[in-house]
């Protein structure tokens, strides 16, 4: 763990240079998950009407957000996941995606404006 926490406080402060990609570093002793949805009014309406509805019976202890966030975690699947990191994706990192599919399937090396005024179809 030691080694771990010295990669991380090692790690350089400030403004990340443009297309940088920011490691993922997971720690598998973490404990506790924050989700902030206070500026999206449709999750946090979604949120408290599913807890409302889970919560209308007779019997049993009052259903928490972890409840319904564990139930539903695992019920995902690979289709989810695929979609969930379909909308990660920057709108730039799905050209470049397609570009490097096209590349791969022509046997070609273009770059990104080449390929645009071929795709594009621009003289």
């Amino acid at each position: 763990m030691e080694i771990i926490n010295e990669e991380i406080s090692k790690k350089k402060k400030g403004k990340k240079a443009k297309n940088q990609k920011e490691d993922v570093v997971m720690r598998r002793e973490q404990a506790k998950f924050f989700v902030d949805v206070s500026n999206e009014k449709e999750s946090l309406d979604l949120i408290f009407c599913l807890l409302e509805r889970a919560n209308k019976k007779e019997h049993g202890r009052p259903i928490t957000f972890k409840d319904v966030v564990l139930c539903g975690l695992a019920k995902l699947t690979d289709k989810d996941l695929e979609r969930i990191q379909e909308a990660s994706l920057t709108e730039m990192e799905k050209v470049n995606r397609t570009l490097l599919e096209f590349n791969q399937k022509n046997s070609t090396t273009l770059t990104l404006g080449e390929f645009l005024v071929k795709r594009l179809g621009i003289n």
